[in-house]
């Protein structure tokens, strides 16, 4: 089923205190909201006084809830380049417009990441579950390639305009079929029918999607 909006944000509160506080759960001094009866009729919290927790049903709606959540800041800032004060704004509406499969895409887009730009841990998905089971990394920065390696160009950080504009003007875009041919002096890679060479910090804005 479908939670409401203030339902996933109450579920997100739930889960920080538990993993943030080891509280029991919240403490509501007010009158409960629409999300939190909603939890409660769902059976994915329950009251006890004043202080609603979150039960063992909640707990998986709840880390996928905050799995969103964090995965939307980790593209914001990775590969939006958003700022920081904006960034949480953003992660909480674009949190509700993605579902649990678009989630299994950008977390497997974005390397499983393991922890959000707080340096919060991110619940893992059956995408990363996959991941360590095969051990094979799905997506890396193009400096951390070995001569010989070669993919698809996944996505290019967006943080500095004029070298963003620079790889573009060689052809560097996403969907690009890419090769490393060498690492030193300089990074030396192909695409199509012409090899570039690019100094460390841009490679490390080249993220490939490497052929297996």
């Amino acid at each position: 089923m479908e939670l409401s909006e203030d339902a996933q944000e109450v579920l997100e509160l739930l889960w920080a205190t538990v993993e943030e506080q080891d509280a029991a759960g919240l403490e509501i001094d007010d009158a409960p909201s629409p999300g939190m009866d909603e939890l409660a009729r769902e059976g994915f919290a329950a009251w006890d006084g004043d202080r609603l927790t979150l039960t063992p049903d909640g707990r998986p709606h709840a880390a996928q809830a905050v799995r969103r959540h964090r995965l939307a800041e980790r593209l914001l800032v990775d590969v939006l380049s958003t700022e920081e004060g904006r960034m949480e704004e953003h992660a909480c509406r674009f949190e509700h417009v993605l579902a649990n499969s678009v989630s299994e895409s950008i977390c497997t887009l974005l390397g499983h990441p393991r922890f959000c730009p707080h340096g919060k841990p991110i619940p893992p998905g059956r995408c990363c579950q996959e991941m360590e089971q095969t051990v094979e990394r799905l997506i890396a920065p193009l400096r951390e390639l070995q001569p010989g390696q070669k993919g698809e160009i996944a996505y290019i950080r967006m943080d500095k305009p004029r070298r963003l504009q620079k790889l573009m003007a060689m052809g560097v875009l996403p969907g690009v079929p890419i090769t490393l041919k060498r690492r030193l002096p300089s990074y030396v890679f192909q695409v199509g029918h012409s090899q570039f060479a690019v100094d460390e910090a841009i490679a490390a804005d080249i993220y490939v999607r490497l052929s297996h």
